[in-house]
């Protein structure tokens, strides 16, 4: 029986995290048990994640399997996009110069502000009365 080899990493976005196994193969990608198209739906997301491959043209070379939790589909196409990007990095040192330019391993800090005592949102002030 043949051990057979992966790389793994983790991707953050948002509130989502996403835990990712590149395995040498056809190009498959598969997230949470589905297939990328089936799960994501939109082409947009489907792009977002494909992003590392087409940047260092390694697109078909390995088959992705994504777990991911938390946050909704915009949040979690990113941590699976950072997700693959750290993994490609692990696979090959080289390419860490391409995907630091294209912003690909650089974890996305934007948050959702919380909301603050006394206020309605984050930042929004309750409607000013003069009486």
């Amino acid at each position: 029986m043949a051990v057979q080899q992966y790389f793994a990493a983790v991707g953050r976005r948002k509130t989502s995290v996403a835990r990712v196994r590149l395995v040498p193969g056809t190009g498959e990608i598969v997230v949470n048990g589905k297939p990328i198209d089936q799960y994501f739906g939109g082409e947009i997301w489907t792009a977002q994640v494909q992003e590392p491959f087409n940047t260092v043209n390694q697109f078909g070379r390995y088959n992705v399997d994504a777990k991911v939790i938390g946050g909704g589909r915009s949040g979690q196409a990113g941590a699976i996009r950072h997700a693959v990007a750290r993994s490609l990095l692990a696979s090959d040192d080289e390419l860490r110069s391409p995907l630091r330019k294209a912003g690909l391993l650089t974890r996305d800090a934007r948050m959702k502000e919380r909301k603050k005592y006394g206020l309605k949102r984050a930042r929004k002030a309750p409607q000013y009365t003069k009486r």
